[in-house]
């Protein structure tokens, strides 16, 4: 079998040696040249497994290597080589396609790790090794552009090392795109540690992270590890990290940038190999601009951003992700699975889903132990109507601006004594008269003008005794 090929770029000598003679005993065949120009010829003449770059050259940066591997060796994994604290840099190279970087002076054990997870990254992108993206990604369910588009992002972001920043709002699964990055990437092995920011008290946060050694503090009967070192060469996702406080944010942007974390009460800082994924359902800038969580650190998560769509945004994945979710629930409780009725289904894909994917399962659940048998009705589902409103708030408006200016008087507010949801409904049901109406009675085209589907269109002219 022949040896895994690797490239290292440096015009320090030193640096060249240093990386040559460790690399040479993993059982790796290593070429070092000193120049951009060099790095061009040999690239062009053999083929690497793993390439490292210095970010300052003769004839050029670091930059320019990964740029080019980017675009002409997309399945060679590059590390970027930085000069001590100069973070920024290697923010910018992870942004460019690097899959990570190593600080000078190298430290011998994290860069033996690095190596390993890039490796297995090489061997991973081989053609008779595709599988493994494929069965990960089927556990994100829907086939809408949206979600085609996330299972995309994040297949892209499994390859490299880079700090992902997931947004979106609660329920709509960021854990699960957490999980499905480390486990579609060459840090599967190691251990995916899910650990939520706001569930931590603010005087345990430090040695939870970090761990402490026996005799610290009171209370610390015995060393104990933290979760940077329980999710050593696998992956830590901080989940709602906008509820980190500030001291904890200072201190975790100090284990993001040296690779390494010091247990309280210990005098030596321990290395530590572990990719950040972090989410909220907080808009994080805003809180940046508020002062209440800081940019450095902010750019240092953020470095690539992937959004997951809130279900109304992806409303055709509805029948799919209610299907999948009955299925699991008959798992479990060892009967068959349930059975929506189409005006069951159509109130689903009419409903606003403030909860999202998380809702709906909630939902499903009790329709479950509410329906007779296991076909579930529209009563069963027990949906807030006030909520049941069209889906996209611009079509809506739009809709609604255009039903105000065809009448002469608008409608008056509800008396004291009136229901709000027949207020509602009498403002629904105009809308979509009116929308009836402009599109001559057309139903296809007045659910697309409405922003709903069909199905939710027909459920909507039944409850509202629309003929």
């Amino acid at each position: 079998m022949s040896k895994q090929t690797v490239l290292v770029i440096d015009d320090e000598r030193d640096i060249r040696e240093l990386l040559t003679i460790t690399l040479g005993r993993m059982e790796l065949d290593v070429d070092a040249v000193g120049s951009v120009s060099e790095a061009r010829s040999v690239l062009a003449s053999r083929h690497y497994d793993l390439c490292f770059t210095d970010m300052r050259l003769p004839d050029g940066s670091g930059q320019q290597i990964i740029e080019l591997i980017a675009a002409q060796y997309p399945d060679m994994p590059v590390a970027m080589i930085t000069a001590y604290g100069n973070v920024d840099a290697a923010v910018t190279a992870l942004k460019a396609g690097a899959f990570d970087f190593v600080s000078k002076p190298v430290d011998i054990h994290l860069l033996r790790r690095l190596v390993r997870t890039a490796l297995r990254l090489s061997e991973e992108r081989k053609p008779d090794t595709g599988n493994k993206s494929a069965s990960g990604a089927d556990r994100l369910i829907g086939d809408s552009p949206a979600m085609t588009e996330v299972r995309g992002k994040i297949a892209k972001l499994a390859r490299n090392q880079a700090p992902v920043y997931i947004a979106g709002e609660s329920g709509v699964g960021k854990e699960l795109v957490a999980r499905l990055i480390h486990e579609m990437g060459p840090r599967s092995a190691g251990a995916f540690v899910p650990v939520n920011c706001g569930a931590i008290p603010s005087e345990l946060m430090e040695s939870e992270f970090f761990g402490h050694r026996k005799g610290s503090f009171t209370g610390a009967h015995a060393d104990k590890e933290g979760l940077f070192q329980a999710a050593q060469g696998g992956t830590l996702f901080l989940d709602e990290v906008a509820e980190l406080p500030l001291h904890m944010q200072v201190k975790l942007l100090r284990a993001i940038q040296e690779k390494a974390v010091r247990p309280i009460g210990g005098r030596d800082e321990i290395p530590v190999d572990v990719r950040i994924l972090s989410a909220t359902h907080k808009n994080l800038a805003a809180l940046v601009e508020q002062g209440l969580f800081r940019q450095d650190l902010f750019y240092r998560i953020n470095v690539i951003e992937l959004r997951v769509p809130p279900l109304r945004e992806r409303r055709g994945d509805v029948p799919r992700l209610a299907d999948f979710i009955l299925r699991q629930l008959a798992a479990e409780s060892g009967g068959a699975p349930g059975k929506l009725k189409p005006e069951a289904l159509a109130a689903l894909e009419a409903y606003h889903f403030p909860g999202n994917v998380r809702e709906l399962e909630n939902i499903l659940e009790r329709a479950m132990a509410m329906c007779e048998g296991d076909t579930i009705e529209a009563d069963d589902l027990m949906l807030p109507q006030r909520t049941a409103m069209p889906p996209t708030a611009a079509a809506t408006e739009a809709v609604l601006a255009a039903a105000a200016v065809a009448q002469p008087a608008p409608r008056a507010a509800p008396a004291a004594d009136g229901s709000l949801e027949d207020y509602i409904s009498n403002i629904e049901r105009d809308t979509i008269i009116k929308a009836l109406e402009e599109s001559r009675y057309n139903k296809t085209a007045t659910a697309k003008k409405l922003g709903i589907t069909f199905r939710a269109l027909r459920y909507k002219l039944k409850k509202l005794g629309i003929d």
